[in-house]
């Protein structure tokens, strides 16, 4: 069971195939395009709500070209030109410090200066309704800006119903339901309480049942000695 808790934890690397789209199919469909060299859009910033999928979009892209992931907790050293790198990601412009607001204004300009870079920004608002220096929400405003929005309860539970299915079990009706309005919402979060609740029914030989997910988030609380 410890087994079990410790690997409910492991976070699994975010693609673009695993972001379930919802109302950001435009987007996403941009993002493959980057991706594949096939876009010549070069500046996108996206934005929308904690827990959207933001961070996962980003750290996506990360892992598909040579890139530059940065967040308001890189060292400002971070923030510089490297031409080994194509893709540039800033995640959380949003909190981003004085210096660092700064170091990104360079950064969008020298990324600019270079025909083969891409970059890509995420904050929690549009970026005029930023709280930040008005150069840098200029850059921001350079290419296309996207905002992402939530799934809703309903593509949510369809989209871990087909999760389900594609692994070969069902769910008794209400574990759904349940679990996405008493667990965390983001369908990262969603799938691997999933993925754990698959295992722990073939570990205890039980269906899956809402007494089963119980019987779960109950042991993932307990304190570990």
């Amino acid at each position: 069971m410890q087994q079990l808790l410790l690997n409910l934890e492991t976070v699994a690397v975010p693609t673009l195939d695993t972001f379930v789209p919802g109302q950001n199919t435009e987007v996403l469909y941009l993002l493959h395009q980057i991706a594949e060299g096939q876009s010549r859009d070069r500046f996108i910033y996206i934005w929308g709500d904690s827990a959207v999928g933001k961070t996962h979009l980003l750290k996506a892209m990360s892992q598909l070209c040579p890139a530059k992931f940065l967040t308001s907790l890189s060292p400002i050293e971070e923030f510089t030109y490297d031409p080994r790198k194509t893709l540039y990601l800033i995640d959380d412009c949003d909190k981003l410090s004085s210096e660092k607001q700064i170091a990104a204004f360079s950064l969008f300009n020298q990324v600019r200066e270079n025909r083969t870079a891409c970059m890509i920004t995420a904050g929690s608002d549009s970026p005029l309704a930023l709280t930040l220096r008005d150069d840098l929400k200029s850059r921001l405003c350079w290419g296309l800006v996207y905002q992402i929005k939530g799934l809703t309860d309903e593509e949510k539970i369809a989209a871990l119903t087909e999760q389900a299915r594609q692994r070969g079990f069902t769910l008794s009706q209400g574990v759904l339901p349940y679990l996405i309005t008493h667990y965390q919402r983001d369908m990262h979060s969603l799938s691997m309480i999933l993925d754990a609740l698959d295992r722990y029914s073939l570990q205890t030989k039980r269906t899956i049942t809402l007494p089963l997910l119980h019987d779960l988030l109950h042991k993932k609380q307990e304190p570990t000695l």
